[in-house]
């Protein structure tokens, strides 16, 4: 498949999830990178020093964007807004965020280094990166890498640990890590029972600063 297959494969499938409001990306229960609790947001951004700022959203598919900003109504969410777009053209003028979040999108998008490119852009100096995605952790069989459902599913578009490094130091980043997270493994092979998925991948914590 190429980069437009993969594209349009990945938008109509999670078009189809906002709209028949399943679970996340690659877990029955809960997104595919972090546990189902929800963390204390708003404290630990004030403990960081953030205000209640200002937050753009920006995803795909049009399904995912009207369930998000009807999640924001329904809470009174005043200091967010939402727009059309993808990661490798960011719908946000540059030198506008202090932080760019993204939780297990990376690894569906065809261009990587592209995405690290416009994070950099958008970024403002001093800005940073923060994601939690999968990462590949050993070489995939092709069976594996050509299963349309495993590349939809956060596995077969996963990047080695060092090649996603190696992107964000060309891209501009500095303080660049990325830990793996081996307790991720009985979730992950959860995702393709009895395949061995999780002797491939593992979640990952992605952080890397704009000087």
């Amino acid at each position: 498949m190429d980069s437009s297959d993969i594209k349009t494969m990945v938008r109509t499938r999670y078009g189809n999830i906002a709209v028949a409001e399943t679970a996340g990306c690659c877990a029955p229960a809960t997104s595919c990178c972090v546990p189902s609790a929800a963390p204390d947001l708003h404290g630990k951004a004030r403990q960081m020093g953030y205000s209640d700022g200002r937050v753009i959203g920006i995803d795909m598919t049009h399904e995912m964007l009207a369930k998000a900003r009807g999640n924001a109504a329904r809470i009174g969410a005043a200091n967010v807004e939402f727009r059309l777009g993808e990661l490798e053209h960011l719908p946000v003028a540059d030198n506008t965020a202090d932080v760019i979040l993204s939780n297990c999108v990376i690894n569906l998008v065809p261009d990587k280094p592209q995405v690290f490119r416009e994070a950099f852009r958008v970024l403002k100096s001093g800005g940073r990166l923060a994601i939690s995605d999968v990462v590949n952790t050993a070489r995939l069989s092709e069976d594996l890498k050509s299963d349309l459902d495993l590349i939809c599913g956060c596995v077969s578009g996963a990047a080695p640990a060092e090649q996603i490094e190696n992107w964000l130091a060309a891209a501009g980043f500095h303080q660049i890590q990325v830990t793996i997270k081996p307790e991720s493994r009985e979730m992950i092979a959860a995702w393709a029972p009895g395949r061995g998925v999780e002797d491939h991948v593992a979640s990952a914590t992605i952080e890397a600063h704009k000087p």
